[in-house]
């Protein structure tokens, strides 16, 4: 098998949750939101050596939180997922595949991640995306596809013209990304937009302009494992649906 890296977005401050914490250590029953990330990495077939975690906002405490059997690099400015993910150049490397998580989604399982390795693998993808079918897409980045169910891009809502708005499958923000190619086009990422950041899924635009292989999409079982934290009142949310899975 393919080594199996993953890097987990863990840098941010999380004002919603209206508290001190980072809030990837809020804590989800007793336990912080990150350590079920990176459970799930684990459960999808890394090595604990092999998941590095991209911190920033108060990063120390996060360190005590998480240990020491991780990796971590620091992003001091916060300039989007793409510079996140680029932070972590030197640990992607060239070698396998890697998975890109969200410190923010205790929901997502080591079965789901599982599944979209082997489908990367099996199917041989450059990138393949998490996705999700849901009754109500606002606010999330719409999976545009063609007559054929083939890939084109993401959307982001903002950018969406009213037919795509319509769509209804979404980007999780959770990929494996073939690590050369990662490694190549996090390279090509600039920050040329609105918001001045560098985003993560301007690297499908590239391996696909580039023809650098295929691009395509898994769709999650259950939709709630895509949630992620935002505000203490998702994390009762997403405490409900753990402890509901405990039963």
């Amino acid at each position: 098998m393919e080594r199996i890296k993953a890097v987990i977005l863990a840098a941010g401050k999380g004002t919603r949750m209206k508290s001190e914490l980072p809030k990837v250590i809020h804590t989800a029953l007793g336990k912080p939101m990150v350590e079920y990330v990176i459970e799930a990495a684990l459960g999808a077939g890394a090595h604990k050596e092999d998941i590095c975690l991209v911190v920033g906002h108060k990063a120390d405490m996060v360190k005590r939180t998480v240990g020491d059997d991780v990796q971590y690099v620091l992003q001091e400015e916060q300039l989007g997922t793409g510079h996140a993910v680029r932070c972590a150049s030197d640990f992607i490397g060239k070698e396998g595949i890697t998975m890109v998580l969200c410190g923010d989604t205790p929901l997502i399982t080591g079965e789901t991640l599982k599944k979209l390795v082997d489908t990367h693998v099996t199917e041989g993808n450059a990138i393949t995306v998490l996705t999700a079918v849901v009754d109500d897409p606002v606010g999330y980045g719409r999976i545009i596809k063609d007559n054929w169910g083939k890939f084109v891009k993401i959307v982001e809502q903002k950018d969406a013209t009213l037919e795509e708005q319509r769509v209804d499958e979404i980007n999780s923000g959770m990929y494996i990304f073939d690590s050369a190619i990662l490694s190549k086009v996090l390279d090509m990422l600039t920050n040329d937009n609105v918001q001045g950041e560098y985003y993560l899924t301007d690297t499908i635009e590239i391996v696909k302009s580039q023809g650098w292989g295929e691009v395509a999409t898994m769709v999650v079982s259950d939709e709630n494992e895509i949630k992620g934290v935002n505000s203490p009142k998702q994390l009762q949310e997403a405490e409900e649906i753990l402890k509901a899975r405990q039963k």
